[in-house]
């Protein structure tokens, strides 16, 4: 019988043992689970312990490896929602913002274009009225100069806007190339935001990804429900900077063209009248903190970038004595009276607010606005029962499978069969080590690509052992007729893995969902069943062969 290499033994022994040790955290869930959240909470407070936390950290060495298999939605239960996000509303927002700079790129020609004056239109469209036709050339050369080039790959020389004339009127009005690339970057920027705000909550392991073109799924595992899961992300926390133009105690007054009506957030049967258009936007915020202001009462401060600076520094410049209204979400909070200019970009938010609401609102504005309005198209919460009789479904399923598989093997091959099952358990145990290294979240169609991989890792046992039984009726020695099994056998093996695994990343790269997890966990069970079926039942044999020197075996 030929002799395994000595590093070749350690080296499928030490990846056998390394694998046990990254799966057994799995089998102490709830404990290592603890552990893990307390230590995730003492990095974030900066290395401080509390009692409670260190009763956590206790629960789990922390030589040993702490990763788990995250469990998906249908096994820990959660909340499912799927979104769909109005992209259409950003490009009236675009436009709307565009009009203070048409209006200054052709103050410097009136002379030429004569009073400029803008026109109702509908939404995404701005409609420019010029006083003098002769000067639509011109006009037109100024209010294309505004245009940038799309940045997309699929708009390479094309520009964000189109400027054309109708009659004596402008019209400004996104190109079909920036209309594409500002729906990508809209879905982006939600899915991003979105992953923020569940990220700020410490729910584990959430799948939010984009589905189609306008829609988002969000699952998220361990929040209690759907309700709760559409509070979070539907704070939209979406802060604007307006000019004031009236107050009133009427909640029925006519704000008048291109103004609004809003309400005072903690002044009752107050309302402010507001220019449509912000001055600034949050989406020009690069920071907010909870601060005090100086009364000593609770307030948020916040930062600007280097085009919100500008713009706000210049607005307070020109507008001293005048008030200015700070609105979220639609509801004024404070509108103070502009004392002097504010150069810098930085500011302070006022209002009544306590200690955990200036918190809250500066957690949020840092998480940013969501962009565009979103319509829950999908809700469903599913509870944690549920997700763990799932659960029970599948240990029995795994259970149930396993037996009947060692109750095969033993009675077709005996002790060679027993070999096989104890390589079987390695191969279960190096699933989930490999699970839990990269993080895939297992779901019940992921158990059932557990449960097969049982079936499919002793096929190659069965190759093996049948060819041994061949070389055996020949009249090899017990030696020879192993090497020539596991040798022989080893081709017939690869090609069935081969196709197998093909097919597994044909089902994770096309499919979604439920059959990326049952791709994912077959992929994986294929890759361990060919480590185990081949090299470490043959490293078992080999221990048997070397302890015993058996004259004959039976298959």
């Amino acid at each position: 019988m030929t002799q395994t290499p000595l590093w070749k033994s350690l080296l499928i022994w030490g990846l056998v043992l390394l694998g046990l040790a990254f799966a057994a955290p799995n089998l102490f869930y709830e404990r290592v689970e603890r552990h893990n959240d307390a230590a995730a909470a003492v990095e974030a407070a900066g290395g401080t312990v509390l009692p409670e936390q260190q009763a956590a950290l206790d629960l789990w060495p922390d030589w040993l490896p702490s990763a788990l298999v995250p469990l998906g939605l249908d096994l820990r239960g959660g909340a499912h929602l799927l979104a769909e996000v109005k992209v259409a509303d950003v490009y009236a927002a675009r436009i709307d913002a565009m009009w203070p700079e048409v209006r200054d790129s052709l103050r410097d020609v009136r002379d030429q274009v004569g009073n400029v004056r803008r026109q109702p239109s509908v939404d995404g469209v701005l409609r420019v009225t010029i006083s003098n036709p002769a000067g639509m050339a011109v006009a037109l050369e100024k209010v294309r100069a505004l245009a940038t080039p799309v940045v997309s790959l699929t708009g390479i020389g094309s520009n964000d806007i189109d400027v054309s004339a109708e009659g004596s009127d402008i019209v400004v009005q996104l190109s079909p190339a920036e209309r594409v690339a500002t729906d990508q970057r809209t879905i982006q920027q939600s899915l991003e935001i979105i992953r923020r705000r569940v990220d700020e909550v410490g729910t584990r392991e959430p799948t939010i990804q984009r589905q189609g073109e306008d829609r988002i799924l969000i699952q998220v595992p361990g929040i209690g429900s759907a309700a709760e899961l559409k509070s979070l992300i539907g704070t939209t926390a979406k802060l604007t900077f307006h000019p004031v133009v009236s107050r009133t105690a009427d909640a029925g007054a006519a704000p008048g063209p291109r103004n609004l009506l809003l309400p005072a957030m903690n002044e009752a049967n107050t309302y402010y009248v507001v220019e449509q258009t912000p001055v600034v936007t949050g989406e020009e915020l690069t920071n907010a903190q909870p601060a005090f202001d100086q009364n000593g009462t609770p307030a948020v401060e916040f930062q600007f970038d280097a085009t919100g600076a500008r713009k706000f520094g210049d607005y307070t410049a020109n507008n001293i004595g005048k008030p200015f209204a700070i609105v979220l979400d639609s509801e004024v909070i404070s509108a103070p009276v502009i004392q002097s200019h504010i150069p810098g970009g930085r500011g302070i938010i006022t209002g009544n607010f306590t200690v955990e609401e200036s918190t809250e609102l500066a957690v949020l504005l840092r998480a940013g606005a969501l962009p565009a309005e979103m319509t829950f198209l999908e809700e469903r919460t599913i509870g944690p029962e549920l997700g763990q009789d799932s659960i029970d479904a599948g240990q029995m399923a795994a259970i149930v499978g396993a037996g009947l598989v060692a109750l095969y093997m033993i009675a077709s091959y005996g002790l060679f069969g027993m070999f096989s099952v104890l390589a079987l358990g390695i191969n279960i145990a190096l699933i989930f080590a490999i699970l839990s290294i990269i993080g895939a979240t297992l779901t019940l169609p992921g158990i059932a690509g557990i449960v097969l991989t049982m079936g499919m890792a002793v096929d190659a046992n069965v190759l093996i052992y049948e060819r041994v039984r061949e070389e055996l009726r020949e009249g090899r020695s017990p030696g020879a007729a192993i090497d020539i099994g596991f040798g022989k056998a080893l081709s017939a093996i690869m090609d069935s893995n081969v196709t197998g695994m093909i097919t597994a990343i044909i089902m994770f790269v096309i499919g979604a969902g439920p059959v990326r997890g049952f791709a994912v966990t077959t992929g994986v069970g294929i890759i361990t069943s060919m480590f185990t079926a081949v090299y470490v039942t043959r490293a078992i044999v080999n221990l048997y062969i070397r302890w015993r020197r058996p004259r004959t075996i039976i298959v």
